[in-house]
């Protein structure tokens, strides 16, 4: 969906200190039930992520979301304000110099239907505090993170958050796999139950048919383009697809902090994935852009993939495990084709999926 005229477009490495200047200066579109000092939705977005997280006006959380609001992860589902306080605390106590700078803000909607938002921002800071991964390793981290909410009144009412979190561990000096192991060893030892189902097919093949691998639609129309995207080259397997929905040398970020540069190297990454869960397919849940065709468009893409680890991998030899994984991607389009994409998902996620005890 795209911003009306007028509107502010996406916003790419939005500088916080304009944000800073222009608080209170009069609001720039609707926003009804917000804080007057608010001038659109993506100064609401950028600014009170750097009040609660840098500024560590933590209590915002209680004015900033709704006391029932879900948020959902991949490898969990946190429920109401307290939750996201306790998870904020804890993280800033293992990064107390943690900086999010913020790359992007696609968004759609209003403040009668509620505004979505997808913000794309860049964690840096230092381990020097004690948290999840154990004890202070001093060492600085860097990794990407996009959380799309919707909002309403001022209030997040809910929200999708994926991590790089593999990129984070192996900046700690950690063994992701050994990790990956202990904690859904924990996990199940506290009660946790596995993230995904182990029952049944997953929903990509239509009975005894097979995906369609013609599919209508434009890929020029930024509506369609992460449908027929992930229809004809993930699920129906039609990877030749990728030249043409892929300038030649885009540039596309995977978990790990991992560069992707041109149709060989995508190819490779989409081809590693497929071998290593046969069956797995992608499911997508939401899309929202900003642009036009003449400036390009920036496009959000939330997406779930699910499989069964039943092939050989990078991630060890294949355990029959039934993975189930929540993403986001935010894609750069200029001539009708991608030229840059970051495809956020937490791999760590899918590493305790995978080593699950029995």
């Amino acid at each position: 969906m795209a911003s009306e005229p007028g509107e502010r477009p996406a916003l790419h490495h939005p500088d916080i200190g304009d944000y800073l200047a222009q608080a209170g200066t009069g609001q720039r579109q609707s926003l009804a039930g917000f804080d007057a000092d608010y001038t659109d939705i993506v100064d609401y977005i950028i600014r009170c992520t750097h009040r609660i997280w840098e500024d560590k006006a933590i209590g915002l959380i209680y004015t900033h979301y709704a006391h029932n609001t879900p948020v959902h992860l991949s490898d969990a589902e946190l429920y109401g304000r307290d939750q996201m306080v306790e998870g904020t605390v804890r993280t800033l106590a293992a990064f107390p110099d943690l900086r999010l700078y913020g790359d992007a803000v696609i968004w759609s909607g209003d403040d009668v239907g509620g505004f979505h938002t997808s913000h794309r921002v860049t964690w840096s800071g230092h381990h020097t505090g004690h948290g999840l991964y154990g004890p202070p390793t001093g060492r600085r981290i860097q990794r990407r993170e996009i959380a799309h909410c919707i909002v309403l009144r001022n209030r997040i009412i809910e929200e999708w958050s994926v991590q790089d979190e593999t990129a984070l561990i192996r900046q700690l000096g950690l063994d992701e796999v050994a990790l990956a192991k202990a904690l859904a060893r924990a996990e199940q030892e506290s009660g946790a139950r596995p993230y995904a189902s182990g029952h049944g097919e997953v929903s990509r093949l239509p009975g005894q048919g097979h995906p369609p691998v013609q599919q209508s639609g434009d890929p020029r129309n930024p509506d369609e383009l992460p449908g027929l995207l992930y229809a004809l080259v993930w699920n129906a397997r039609m990877l030749n697809y990728l030249s043409e929905y892929y300038a030649p040398g885009a540039v596309v970020w995977v978990p790990g902090n991992r560069r992707l540069t041109g149709h060989g190297d995508l190819t490779g990454y989409v081809l590693g994935l497929l071998a290593a869960f046969p069956d797995g397919a992608m499911t997508l849940e939401r899309v929202d852009w900003n642009g036009s065709e003449d400036a390009g468009y920036r496009i959000a893409a939330r997406w779930v993939f699910q499989g069964t680890h039943s092939g050989p991998s990078s991630y060890g030899p294949p355990t029959g495990k039934r993975v189930r994984v929540l993403g986001i991607s935010h894609f750069e389009v200029r001539g009708g084709r991608i030229h840059r994409e970051y495809m956020v998902w937490n791999e760590f996620a899918l590493l305790k999926q995978i080593y699950w005890p029995e």
